[in-house]
């Protein structure tokens, strides 16, 4: 048995234990002593009865990013990185088009490196452009190496891309209480600030819908419904 620890700042602690070839056995903490499981073998993925938000239930995909990831709060400047691609090439298509190639991206995109994608040149994005694995769109390939750059830039100001975004809300999540998706925004005048100040330092294809989706996955904004058993882990 294997055991892998990795550790988040704040209050953030994702453990994760690989245990036989039958059973996967996957534990997140948000804090010490607020624990929960997931559990899954080849005929069960995750808890089927635990009550989750409705939009993720068409797809085991979707199930697993939503309990494993989708409001966590993000302080890893690599991990917010990789969101703002991901979120940028989804311009116009759904979300779980581009669940389905995110490995694919991980891969073309040197691990979401943004200094490394920063230095993407004509070749690599003729490259990426020719690569059936990712989201073939010039504007958006070229996009996310200007925002590599300017995400580099950010760094250089405040520190960390963490701290400049998580500064929008004095460092702590905003919490929805949604009592349903029908409630929930598409934007809001906090993304719409933020968008706002990202296009003024020259990122592109991060518009206020999609900088919204980022305060989202990234726990900026815990909107997960009230009655889903994640939105009770978080408090």
């Amino acid at each position: 048995m294997e055991l892998g620890v990795y550790k988040k700042k704040i209050e953030f602690f994702y453990i994760k234990l690989m245990s036989t070839k039958k059973h996967n056995i996957r534990y997140y903490c948000q804090r010490p002593n607020r624990l929960f499981f997931l559990y899954s073998n080849k005929k069960e993925k995750y808890m089927p009865n635990m009550k989750r938000c409705e939009w993720c239930t068409s797809s085991d995909l979707y199930m697993e990013y939503h309990d494993a990831e989708w409001g966590v709060p993000v302080f890893d400047d690599q991990k917010h990185f990789e969101f703002l691609v991901l979120e940028s090439a989804q311009a116009g298509l759904s979300w779980i088009t581009i669940l389905k190639k995110r490995e694919n991206y991980r891969k073309a995109y040197d691990n979401f490196d943004p200094r490394k994608v920063a230095r993407y040149g004509a070749d690599k994005k003729a490259k990426l452009l020719a690569n059936a694995g990712i989201i073939r769109n010039r504007l958006k390939i070229d996009a996310s190496v200007t925002n590599a750059q300017k995400f580099l830039e950010i760094q250089k100001e405040f520190g960390s891309f963490s701290d400049y975004i998580w500064g929008f809300t004095d460092g702590k999540p905003v919490i929805g209480k949604r009592k349903s998706l029908e409630e929930i925004p598409a934007k809001t005048e906090l993304s719409d600030k933020i968008s706002l100040d990202l296009k003024k330092r020259g990122f592109k294809f991060l518009g206020s819908v999609i900088m919204y989706s980022h305060l989202q996955a990234t726990g900026i904004v815990n909107d997960h419904i009230v009655s889903c058993f994640r939105y009770k882990a978080r408090h």
